[in-house]
């Protein structure tokens, strides 16, 4: 009997500190049972942090190492190796209304400020003289007869005095805005 009542006692006193744990109020956890767990001591990216030898809190990724998702480019803003890209690397997407649609999207965020609208050369960075020197003109003989891949290359490294988009526009992106700049742009 001795054993009983204990073993009901017990019963008792974990069911009131279950039921006492709960909080009827949903703007709140309930009570915090491990605090350490709940108020982590985490560092600011940007803050200082006494854990490492240069004190810094954000940490450079360990060399060799490719993050999840991304594929590497292994071609340099080079006129060899745009050239070598053009002949090498091959648009994975057919063509089709959906992704030529994505590609004009992607044109009109990233490129037509400064190609313009029809490619021209003449988007409103230049027109507006807030930027010095003309964009290629799309439409020249030169593009028109470069492959998709060459294109697609410029995007992702830049030429001359434009800038890599590769790290902004994803690869698949960068593949739709080549795709539509050769399908629309040079057919118009």
């Amino acid at each position: 009997m001795n054993l009983k009542n204990s073993i009901k006692s017990f019963a008792a006193l974990i069911l009131i500190f279950i039921l006492g744990s709960c909080d009827r109020d949903r703007n709140t956890t309930g009570w915090q049972y491990f605090d350490d767990m709940v108020q982590s001591p985490a560092y600011e990216t940007y803050s200082p942090n006494p854990n490492f030898a240069d004190g810094k809190t954000m940490r450079n990724p360990v060399e060799g190492t490719i993050p999840i998702g991304y594929q590497p480019y292994l071609y340099e803003k080079t006129d060899e190796d745009r050239a070598k890209a053009g002949l090498t690397l091959v648009n994975p997407f057919d063509t089709s209304e959906k992704n030529l649609e994505r590609g004009k999207q992607v044109y009109n965020v990233y490129c037509i400020s400064c190609h313009g609208d029809k490619g021209d050369g003449k988007g409103f960075l230049f027109t507006s003289k807030k930027y010095p020197f003309p964009p290629a003109s799309l439409l020249s003989a030169k593009i028109r007869t470069n492959p998709e891949a060459e294109i697609f290359h410029v995007i992702t490294v830049g030429f001359g005095v434009m800038p890599q988009h590769g790290s902004q526009v994803r690869p698949e992106d960068r593949w739709k805005v080549a795709m539509y700049i050769k399908e629309v742009l040079h057919k118009q």
